[in-house]
């Protein structure tokens, strides 16, 4: 005869100790681990009613060891219809989405390099974006991100000049 072994406790740590517990005292199979919310963790096994029995006690004794058991319960021989609700929904197709091609960034490119008058009437924002699109290899991303103005018109002027 079948049947089914349940413990539910409060965080992870605790679950996985008593489905530890459990497999090594009995001849006994995980049937599935279930995050129920607001940090209930739900461990089931099958096999036979004595062997979940044994496994579910040791089981719930080593959940209560490191953490907090919140219930347990063996149902001997479950009816099939409980079958539907243990076993997950079948999974929907899932589109492949087509594949973007990244195009490779040149290093150096100097023609897109604003002027000196256009670099000092642009905003930090739009100083960061030209350096971050033009490329520069003096500043990484995130020297770029907190640089200031002067600094990023200073890196634009001479990756522009450099390439001349």
């Amino acid at each position: 005869m079948r049947a089914l072994g349940m413990i539910e406790t409060r965080g992870l740590v605790a679950s996985v100790e008593a489905a530890d517990a459990m497999v090594k005292a009995a001849e006994v199979t995980l049937a599935c681990k279930e995050h129920v919310g607001g940090g209930l963790v739900t461990v089931m096994v099958r096999g036979e009613v004595a062997a979940v029995k044994a496994a579910v006690d040791a089981g719930a004794a080593a959940a209560e060891r490191v953490g907090e058991l919140v219930a347990v319960h063996v149902i001997p021989r479950p009816h099939e219809e409980v079958e539907t609700i243990l076993s997950p929904p079948p999974a929907a197709p899932v589109r492949a989405s087509p594949r973007r091609v990244q195009e490779p960034v040149p290093t150096r490119v100097c023609e897109g390099a604003p002027d000196d008058e256009t670099l000092a009437g642009m905003s930090v924002a739009s100083l960061r974006t030209a350096a971050r699109e033009l490329g520069l290899t003096s500043m990484t991303r995130r020297d770029i991100r907190f640089a200031k103005k002067e600094q990023l018109i200073a890196a634009i002027r001479a990756f522009r000049d450099q390439g001349k």
